[in-house]
């Protein structure tokens, strides 16, 4: 049986892009620029405006600040109890055209010894969990690589990596 590919919040990203990217709003009235998306009202205090347009956000920034989550999180957040818990890398990366900060998980694999601020990451799908009948997709960041993988992340290099060593011994 196949899945459900379903954003964990709707509306924040397009899942099926080609270019994936994370879903703004861009005030017409001031050019302020939200995430999470604001579709009602400019969040803008010297404003006022209401008249708001999706936008995609940057898909490159530069790490702000990053932490490791060394705890088991509490409901909704999906972990089975049972299982050995696996700590994960939190980045909040700096969007420079749009002149925000916004946090994401790193992508698997990545820890805090991959990152330092200031350091470039890219935005990639991910997976948050997945049940008998829903892969719930969100985004994570990556570091983008320029040894021998120049403007690629570290998912892409490494992807290709894979493929070029598939099948013979490490």
């Amino acid at each position: 049986m196949s899945r459900t590919r379903t954003p964990v919040v709707p509306g924040w990203f397009d899942q099926d892009a080609t270019d994936f990217r994370l879903l703004g709003t861009r005030c017409r009235d001031c050019g302020s620029v939200f995430f999470p998306r604001e579709d009602t009202f400019c969040r803008n205090p010297g404003c006022g405006g209401g008249d708001l347009a999706e936008v995609p956000l940057s898909r490159r920034g530069t790490v702000w600040s990053y932490t490791d989550g060394r705890y088991r999180p509490p409901a909704p957040y999906p972990s089975d109890p049972d299982a050995e818990w696996q700590p994960y890398t939190l980045v909040a990366v700096e969007l420079a055209a749009e002149r925000m900060v916004v946090l994401g998980q790193a992508a698997p694999g990545v820890t805090v010894a991959d990152l330092t601020v200031g350091a470039e990451v890219e935005l990639v799908p991910g997976v948050l969990n997945e049940d008998a009948t829903h892969t719930w997709t969100t985004w994570h960041w990556t570091p983008v690589t320029d040894s021998g993988a120049e403007g690629r992340s570290t998912a892409e290099a490494g992807a290709e990596a894979g493929e070029r060593g598939a099948g013979s011994a490490a």
